[in-house]
């Protein structure tokens, strides 16, 4: 072995004077604040063993906090899923396609507090579809609205702040007051039924960054009821 690989490892002293020449190593780095063994009698360790419980209490309190958070979330999650479920179980009720899109819209208003909603049908007026502002009919299906292409290309909810021709379309004359909405399309492929667009007046409830799991599994059950009625 060589000189430089025996000089290697540090001596205690070496490791001492290093400490004193760095007082503030140990507050850089104190997870080896953590491990480090202290004496039983007291003197000039007991500011140390303070810190290390300092530090203890600060990490305890990060993750009581980061369970509160997965607690709240899951409540969230789980309230969501039963609303979801309560939807698709209504939906299965109904005898029309009138009575589908009015349980709806009186679902997601009612249940999952949503401001505005508007309902987009790629089909023609009919005597049982109700004359109603959250109802939208586009007969043309996705040709009779090139403001939306690239979304229903992709396929994918659009959260956040929409594009004013897309407002405009959606919200008429409540689209001033719509600061933040969703945009889902109802149905896939070469099987589009619609889009559904929710709004609120509050601009952060629907943001760019926020989850989607639950929209789609809101338009896809749309999708399904509304399809027993092609």
């Amino acid at each position: 072995m060589s000189e430089t690989t025996a000089r290697d490892a540090l001596t205690p002293t070496e490791v001492a004077s290093f400490l004193r020449r760095h007082p503030e190593f140990l507050s850089e780095y104190p997870d080896i604040a953590l491990t480090l063994a202290m004496p039983r009698d007291q003197g000039a360790s007991t500011s140390l063993a303070h810190y290390q419980l300092d530090v203890l209490r600060e990490q305890k309190r990060d993750l009581n906090r980061r369970l509160h958070e997965l607690i709240g979330i899951a409540q969230e999650n789980e309230q969501l899923m039963i609303r979801t479920h309560t939807l698709a179980m209504a939906l299965l009720r109904e005898k029309n396609l009138g009575d589908c899109v009015r349980r709806v819209a009186a679902t997601l208003t009612e249940g999952f507090n949503t401001e505005r909603i508007r309902l987009v049908l790629f089909r023609a007026a009919s005597d049982d579809l109700p004359a109603a502002d959250w109802l939208l009919l586009a007969p043309g299906g996705a040709a009779e609205l090139p403001a939306f292409a690239e979304f229903l290309k992709r396929g994918e909810p659009l959260c956040g702040r929409l594009q004013p021709e897309k407002i405009a379309y959606l919200f008429g004359a409540e689209k001033d007051a719509v600061q933040s909405s969703v945009l889902m399309p109802v149905g896939h492929d070469g099987m589009l039924a619609g889009m559904l667009a929710m709004g609120s007046g509050d601009a952060h409830r629907f943001h760019p960054g926020m989850g989607t799991l639950f929209l789609k599994l809101i338009a896809e059950t749309i999708a399904a009821a509304i399809a027993r009625y092609s």
